[in-house]
């Protein structure tokens, strides 16, 4: 019985990515006394908060066996056009970051028509609103983010809770507790509710799923209006943390968060998956992206080793896959 337990808790993916989050850190805080320090670790949940918001929506594409390669070039043109409504029109922060969830979420409708009814390659559809988000970006706005100085400075802040003035000010991530709570609640969505359960299904096998009476085409289209919600959160994430918001700078972000979710446990081929998984594995990703060069690597071995993570991820996928198949 014990024998059983363990096994099963060591072919449970989440778990080894655990160990291997616990490893990174060890790792890190062994041999770097920066990493230690609390502004290091504050500074890593800055930046890690909108992969997370990226990786949370994109994982319902992924489980329905599709893919969203716009998210990366749509968050920043949504921050973009919400910087152009404040420099130039005076709209208030809190519209424009409103703005920027509407538009994500309207971009994640639009990408669901092309593949969820108009049956659309997930891979073409979305790498076309690509290229249209990365177009609408250098139309919208040729020069940087604005500062937002008072009045507005507070955005900056809003995922930290500031106690105190001056040198002794004490700041406290509040981002990471929000993001949690969006994790257990999407968990809660993906597990027990009728979109997260027809959402599994249409990964594992959509013609069965019709055939039973099921409106596939709603909830599909559904997966991908999540994902661009996500998408609007991330640009509001990803414009409180970066100094200057310039057009093109989202091409490739998206395959960090698309590689949290499958390092995770998503299934490459759809069909099972776990935004608590999601959650993980883009913690692995951001440790590689943010923590090696505390220890003395370059960025480079970062893309190199996170390559290899997401082979390994891939045969575990795999791997599991075939002994379903041999239990079967």
């Amino acid at each position: 019985m014990t024998k059983k337990k363990k096994s099963g808790l060591l072919s449970d993916q989440r778990f080894i990515v655990l160990l291997v989050i616990i490893a990174l850190v060890i790792i890190y805080m062994v041999f770097s006394p920066e990493f230690r320090k609390y502004s290091s670790i504050l500074s890593m949940l800055d930046f890690s908060y909108y992969d997370v918001l990226m990786a949370i929506g994109v994982t319902f594409p992924l489980i329905t066996a599709g893919v969203d390669l716009s998210i990366g070039t749509g968050m920043v043109c949504y921050a973009l056009v919400a910087g152009r409504l404040i420099r130039d029109y005076n709209c208030p922060v809190i519209v424009a970051m409103l703005v920027c969830i509407l538009f994500g979420t309207i971009v994640g409708l639009a990408n669901g028509t092309l593949i969820g009814i108009m049956n659309l390659p997930p891979f073409l559809a979305t790498l076309c609103t690509c290229m249209i988000t990365r177009g609408i970006s250098s139309m919208v706005m040729a020069t940087p983010w604005p500062t937002l100085k008072q009045p507005g400075g507070w955005f900056h802040s809003i995922f930290k809770l500031v106690i105190g003035t001056g040198r002794k000010a004490t700041k406290i991530p509040i981002g990471f507790l929000v993001v949690v709570i969006l994790v257990l609640i999407m968990e809660f969505v993906l597990n027990h509710t009728k979109f997260g359960r027809y959402t599994i299904a249409i990964g594992s096998n959509k013609e069965a799923v019709a055939l039973s009476g099921v409106n596939v085409k709603f909830y599909h289209v559904m997966a991908y209006v999540v994902c661009g919600f996500f998408a609007g959160l991330a640009a509001i994430a990803y414009a409180a943390v970066v100094p200057t918001v310039q057009p093109g700078t989202g091409a490739g972000l998206e395959l960090d968060a698309i590689g949290g979710v499958f390092v995770g446990g998503v299934s490459a081929t759809g069909g099972y998956g776990s935004v608590l998984g999601t959650l993980e594995g883009i913690f692995v990703i951001v440790l590689l992206k943010t923590g090696l060069p505390y220890i003395g690597l370059q960025a480079n071995w970062q893309q190199i080793i996170t390559g290899m993570v997401l082979i390994g991820a891939v045969l575990i996928d795999v791997a599991k896959r075939r002994r379903l198949a041999k239990e079967a």
